[in-house]
């Protein structure tokens, strides 16, 4: 009997320990859970593309270890909740909390966004890095989407893109003549002007778009996500450089009401894994490209062709032409523009000394 009514007073003061508030001790208060915030992420990339479309989810993932879940991001594919080109305008208008993708997709509304995605012939990736980190890129893009509720912040790059594929052979600037090509930015606005027409489809509808003759060709990445869509069975000739596009930075924007709704510490995670996410896009693509384009020419049978130096040359200076046309009236246009060539034309004296120097030197010694 004594047993049975110690064993009830146990289970009646276990009960009570259980259901009776925590307390602060130190403070005599009462410590309240902490806050749960659930966010959704739209992408411009088909859900768990390899590289980019998956650079989104690398992102979730940490931003969810680092906070212990306080802040649980959902991602979402091209399509899923909005199109591929319009994940700028949901997150503008706070429909949703965050988008990746690329900022020259909005060159229609906002056309200086384009130095933050890609400037034919110039910034390479570890230029951009260098401008938006460290030369005051980021804080020119921050002051742009400001306009528009959004704070940005550096979501990967791809590297040196390829300059695209082809079923003709370009020989010449008159060979681009009457060309339909998949190609946007400032890239596509330096095609037109050479004679070709620029088409801006998402990824998702290259291969359909080649395969039925929609278009006549088509740039993308570099052979890493090219080998894995399958453009090596629509088109011939697959041709380089990226001349559209040496160093592209993709985006992460944040609607700039929900990123006031955090907290210093979250803020901080959510920098920290964008960035680091940044620098392992590249380090992916630096990895793998190279297998990729071994595999189309050695088992595909791409071939692999070099734009022509009177082509490239004739390309620049349209590019100059175009994008000094870009910058306009605008105040803050033309502090972007001013910042952006004089960087470049600080990096582009400097490599000669460096990373150009150095390269040169080891392909005459491989024998390259």
């Amino acid at each position: 009997m004594i047993f049975r009514i110690w064993v009830v007073i146990f289970w009646v003061g276990l009960l009570m320990g259980c259901s009776e508030p925590t307390k602060n001790e130190s403070a005599g208060k009462m410590v309240q859970p902490e806050k749960v915030y659930r966010w959704r992420l739209v992408t411009a990339w088909p859900k768990n593309f390899p590289g980019m479309g998956m650079a989104p989810e690398h992102i979730a993932d940490a931003v969810r270890e680092m906070s212990n879940g306080r802040l649980d991001i959902k991602v979402y594919g091209a399509g899923e909740i909005v199109p591929a080109l319009e994940v700028f305008e949901a997150v503008s208008q706070g429909t949703v909390q965050m988008g990746h993708s690329s900022a020259y997709y909005w060159r229609g509304s906002v056309p200086a966004a384009q130095f933050f995605t890609a400037v034919p012939f110039g910034l390479t990736a570890q230029e951009m890095n260098g401008w938006l980190l460290h030369g005051g890129g980021l804080a020119l893009w921050e002051e742009l989407y400001a306009r528009y509720d959004l704070l940005p912040i550096p979501g990967g790059n791809t590297g040196v893109q390829m300059a695209g594929w082809f079923n003709k052979e370009i020989n010449s600037l008159a060979d681009l003549k009457g060309i339909k090509m998949r190609i946007p930015g400032l890239g596509g606005e330096v095609f037109e002007a050479a004679g070709g027409t620029a088409v801006t489809i998402p990824g998702g509808e290259i291969f359909t778009s080649l395969q039925t003759g929609v278009i006549d060709a088509a740039e993308w990445v570099g052979p890493y996500n090219d080998l894995s869509i399958g453009f090596h069975q629509v088109a011939k000739y697959y041709y380089y450089p990226g001349w559209q596009e040496p160093g592209p930075n993709l985006e992460l924007i944040i609607n700039k009401q929900a990123w006031e709704s955090l907290p210093a510490d979250l803020q901080a995670i959510l920098r920290t894994a964008s960035l680091a996410v940044n620098n392992d896009v590249l380090a992916q693509y630096t990895a793998r490209n190279n297998k990729a384009l071994k595999e189309l020419v050695e088992q595909h049978g791409v071939e692999v062709r070099r734009l022509p130096d009177d082509v490239l040359a004739q390309l620049k200076l349209i590019s100059d032409e175009r994008v000094a046309e870009l910058v306009g009236e605008d105040e803050l246009s033309k502090r972007i523009y001013q910042s952006y060539e004089t960087f470049r034309k600080e990096m582009t004296a400097y490599n000669e000394y460096s990373e150009r120097a150095f390269m040169k030197v080891r392909a005459a010694l491989e024998g390259y």
